[in-house]
């Protein structure tokens, strides 16, 4: 597959307004909803290459979803990707991609519309760290113009083993778990329990060096996490469901959200 995926080869004058989708234009990037088939499949594209999946990266959710798409302006490469579904209330949460891993009744008594964020990945190539700032940024946009209340989704370490990670998985433990009556309750034949087995005390550094970058963010903004990893096998990921209640989300952080938006 070609390192580079582009969406359109060029954009017309109105592919900058906010009427073709913009979210957010800062720097050398701009964030935008795709537009129809042809960025859908320049996401499935990219999300090919970042999981290394053996075939196209797609499926039932794409059609459902609203796909997020950030690019370099100088060249309208696409440098990243994601997907939000948007649910009216918990009582929805069952429709989610998530709910096939976790057995998510406890969300079900959640009041208020929910986004379930999705497939995230930025080009391998790409190293800016303003490209997780200005996705962060479309995807706070993209939820306050909703109203909604939560966000959630799977955030994924890479690889299947657990080794390289107990240090994260005992942070997650010892402060990111997810309140009781949300916790999501195992549903995947293989999962690793960490909240059960771990008995470490985290390094704090070693931690947040092998947190993955995503699940990082989630956490500074107050996000939590279920008690324990989905050991998906056909991603090549081990998963934990990764909440985050926009209104617990700390003034100092949705100050900083919304300079990135400005």
């Amino acid at each position: 597959m070609a390192a580079n995926v582009r969406t359109h080869s060029s954009q017309s004058p109105a592919a900058q307004d906010d009427t073709s989708g913009v979210l957010l234009s800062k720097g050398r990037y701009r964030a935008r909803l795709a537009q129809g088939p042809v960025d859908i499949a320049a996401a499935q594209a990219l999300r090919t290459l970042c999981f290394r999946t053996e075939a196209i990266d797609r499926d039932d959710f794409d059609t459902t979803c609203a796909h997020i798409l950030v690019e370099d302006t100088r060249t309208d490469a696409l440098v990243c990707c994601f997907r939000m579904l948007v649910l009216e209330a918990g009582t929805d949460v069952g429709r989610s991609y998530s709910a096939q891993y976790y057995d998510l009744s406890g969300l079900l008594n959640f009041e208020g519309r929910m986004v379930e964020m999705g497939r995230f990945c930025i080009h391998q190539a790409w190293k800016d760290p303003d490209i997780l700032r200005v996705a962060w940024g479309a995807m706070t946009t993209f939820v306050e113009t909703r109203d909604v209340q939560m966000l959630f989704g799977c955030s994924s370490f890479a690889g299947t083993e657990t080794h390289d990670y107990l240090d994260a998985f005992a942070m997650l433990k010892h402060r990111h778990l997810a309140p009781k009556r949300w916790l999501p309750r195992v549903k995947a034949p293989n999962v690793f329990r960490f909240a059960a087995r771990l008995r470490r005390k985290p390094d704090a550094k070693k931690a947040m060096l092998r947190m993955p970058p995503l699940l990082r963010t989630y956490l500074m903004m107050g996000g939590w996490v279920s008690d324990h990893a989905v050991v998906d096998t056909h991603m090549n990921t081990l998963h934990v469901f990764t909440g985050l209640e926009i209104g617990a989300i700390p003034p100092a952080r949705k100050r900083l959200l919304r300079a990135v938006m400005g």
